[in-house]
């Protein structure tokens, strides 16, 4: 199969200048849609969207900035993007945090959790209608086989790890919320022209844990011998935004391609509407 064409198409990544994003930007720009790329920080963004162009020939890349550890920020992202009067056709959850200590965002909540489960819902919830104008559409949230360490279902009691806080559990439990919330949000997307899917990368050398200090970057050094690119890491990825193979296909979770096996707390549907539920209050879509 050729390459997909993705002309007149507008397609949002978040975590755009490194990793898994970056990769799926230098992929995705030589389809021809319109990139538009979220960072935080603009220096990196700027470099990011050259190099973009650069290679691709496309310069239909547009910068946005927000740090995805804030709320303000994301409705901020959503309110600037809808004013565009463009309409979206992909969007593609990325962006991600690995902490080794416990830290809260400005808003007073768990980084981990507001990251990589929170800022997902929260930015898809604000874009949804745009998404389903834009029909067909396509969300993508990267999640990762690291759900296995969240050791079952969500503890409801303690979504935020602040009984307890161990890394991988927190960054494992916050997978399964990507993997619940993808399923959830499939489900209520039903008939409106718009898929979600997630997918595990693998275990990709990035610089992901580089805020964690000097042990998690050895550490990370001496994993790197055994891991795979982000360009491979990114692929999946990629075939989720584009690929018209998968253009009716909702609420899976792939990996190298395939419809990847969850373990049954991960398809759990009682515990995917109640964390729904607490996403919305905890993000002020609904009152609390």
């Amino acid at each position: 199969m050729g390459i997909p064409d993705l002309s007149g198409k507008v397609c949002m990544i978040t975590g755009a200048t490194s990793g898994i994003g970056k990769a799926a930007a230098l992929a995705l720009a030589p389809m021809g849609p319109e990139l538009v790329l979220v960072a935080r920080d603009r220096e990196r963004g700027e470099d990011t969207v050259d190099e973009v162009m650069r290679a691709s020939g496309n310069e239909q890349i547009d910068l946005m900035l927000a740090d995805l550890s804030s709320q303000q920020q994301i409705r901020q992202l959503a309110k600037d993007f809808l004013a565009s009067d463009r309409p979206l056709h992909v969007l593609f959850n990325n962006a991600g945090a690995l902490l080794r200590s416990f830290q809260e965002t400005e808003d007073g909540i768990e980084t981990t959790f507001a990251v990589n489960h929170l800022a997902y819902f929260l930015l898809t919830e604000l874009l949804l209608d745009r998404l389903k104008a834009s029909a067909p559409a396509r969300i993508v949230s990267t999640a990762s086989d690291a759900y296995t360490a969240a050791g079952g279902r969500l503890d409801f009691d303690d979504l935020e790890s602040r009984k307890r806080y161990w890394l991988m559990k927190a960054y494992g439990k916050s997978k399964l919320e990507n993997i619940l919330f993808t399923r959830e949000l499939a489900k209520r997307l039903e008939g409106s022209g718009v898929t979600a899917n997630c997918f595990h990368p693998g275990f990709v050398g990035s610089n992901f844990a580089a805020n964690n200090g000097s042990v998690a970057k050895l550490a990370m050094r001496f994993l790197g011998l055994f891991n795979r690119s982000v360009e491979k890491g990114a692929e999946t990825g990629i075939y989720l935004c584009s690929s018209p193979e998968v253009e009716n296909t909702s609420g899976l979770c792939f990996f190298d391609g395939k419809e990847m096996p969850l373990k049954d707390f991960a398809k759990n549907d009682e515990d995917a509407r109640r964390l729904w539920d607490i996403s919305e209050q905890m993000t002020g879509l609904v009152a609390s």
